[in-house]
């Protein structure tokens, strides 16, 4: 058992055998784990087992979960991708295969459309399509919190769930106590809501590594997963044994796909696009202010702005990209953190009597000899100019990347975007930045 350090928070991490080739797997688990306890069941020891057979393979337990550190509030997806970099840097791995099961899956694709130069191949088992999901999924969220590791809820998730492990006394007892050990009443509410309101379909369009979606032949699964895979460019639709929803270690050869998605697989080249969020910022009646200013005046307060928003960016891990008269144009590796950085931003330059517009949003970006090009950036552009003074407005696909980050934000109708046609826009409203 190791401990990667990530933002100062301990995520639990294993590495296991050396495999028989010569590529690296790291398995993101679905809603809950505990690498102690699953090494103690006689589900997913075998499974783990076979898969160190053919990788070597790395085990971790998400944040808030298992045994590791919980860190404050729930986490972003973001910075749960975080941690699985941290845990990859950790191990030296380079370039792994990332395969997500369940909830996991969430953050298996945005890890591989966000780095797919660490990414030899992106594996999900039974990924999710929020529309698809049944209403009244959403009704069940209160009583998880309620009722998270009791045998009466327990019981009634595998039932549902998995009916292969619901048949046996000692399927029923063990499932409980995964769930007792793998996450606490709050954790498991959250990570149950925020499966439930991510919306992926921008981020599974933006996958551009070898990807295989697996699933089963049951309603509760294939409908989305199959969805999912639609938007994946390329992705293989492979459908394995079994009826259940739940338990990816019920279909061993689930395995046997995995290697041959990977077998062949060359060398990385570079990444022709990858998955950004750009933020664009612009001084509100910045023509009226220089006039009355004057040129040096307006210059030197010019510089005090310029100054003020390169701070924050450093702070927040923005990347300038460029300036271009009293407008930045960065990008980040998330979203919730170029909306910390916006709101940030708007009040470094606030006590200089300034006010700004935002724009943000979440797209696939080209890359051309280090600059970033493409439809995020024009997207980003135009949500930008339809900002408010004061106003971070940020795109529907970013406001469903940030569910559980604690953002709030205000409906600001549909708007047809000049060249990108039309988006549903958000403000965020709050907290502010920290």
């Amino acid at each position: 058992m190791r401990y990667a350090r990530s933002g100062g928070v301990a995520i639990a991490y294993q590495v296991v055998g050396d495999g028989d080739g010569d590529s690296d797997l790291v398995f993101v688990p679905d809603f809950c784990s505990n690498l102690v306890y699953g090494w103690e069941s006689p589900y997913w020891r075998p499974f783990y087992e076979r898969l160190a057979r053919s990788f070597r393979l790395i085990l971790f337990d998400k944040r808030g979960t298992g045994l590791s550190d919980r860190g404050g509030g729930f986490p972003t997806l973001e910075t749960r991708m975080e941690d699985l970099r941290a845990v990859l840097d950790a191990v030296g791995s380079s370039r792994a295969v990332v395969f997500g099961s369940h909830e996991g899956c969430l953050m298996a694709t945005l890890f591989a459309a966000t780095y797919p130069e660490s990414t030899i191949a992106l594996a999900l088992f039974h990924p999710s399509m929020p529309e698809l999901l049944d209403p009244k999924d959403l009704e069940e969220l209160p009583l998880i919190r309620e009722s998270w590791g009791t045998r009466e809820m327990c019981d009634r998730i595998i039932e549902l769930t998995c009916p292969t492990l619901a048949a046996t006394a000692e399927g029923r007892s063990w499932f409980a106590n995964w769930l007792r050990v793998g996450a606490s009443p709050a954790m498991g509410y959250e990570l149950n809501r925020v499966f439930q309101e991510t919306d992926m379909s921008d981020v599974y369009a933006a996958v551009r590594v070898p990807a295989m979606v697996l699933y089963r032949d049951t309603p509760l699964a294939m409908p989305e997963a199959l969805a999912a895979a639609a938007l994946i460019p390329g992705s293989r639709k492979v459908c394995v044994s079994g009826q259940d929803y739940w338990g990816v270690f019920l279909s061993p050869e689930v395995v046997d796909e995995i290697e041959q998605l990977v077998a062949g697989q060359a060398a990385p080249a570079v990444p022709e696009s990858v998955l950004t969020t750009v933020m664009f910022t612009d001084i509100v009646g910045s023509s009226e202010r220089a006039t009355a200013l004057g040129d040096r005046a307006w210059r030197d307060l010019l510089a005090q702005h310029h100054a003020a928003v390169r701070r924050e960016l450093v702070r927040f891990r923005g990347q300038e990209r460029d300036t271009a008269g009293d407008g930045f144009f960065a990008t980040f590796d998330g979203p919730a953190r170029a909306i910390r950085c916006a709101q940030a931003v708007i009040n470094a330059v606030t006590p200089l009597g300034l006010e700004l517009r935002v724009g943000i949003h979440t797209g696939e970006c080209e890359l051309h000899d280090g600059k970033v090009a493409g439809v995020a950036l024009a997207t980003g552009a135009r949500i930008c100019s339809n900002a408010e003074a004061g106003e971070v407005l940020v795109s529907r696909t970013v406001r469903d990347l940030v569910a559980g980050s604690g953002l709030e934000f205000a409906k600001r109708g549909r708007h047809e975007l000049k060249g990108v046609g039309e988006w549903e826009l958000l403000a965020a409203i709050g907290p502010p930045a920290m």
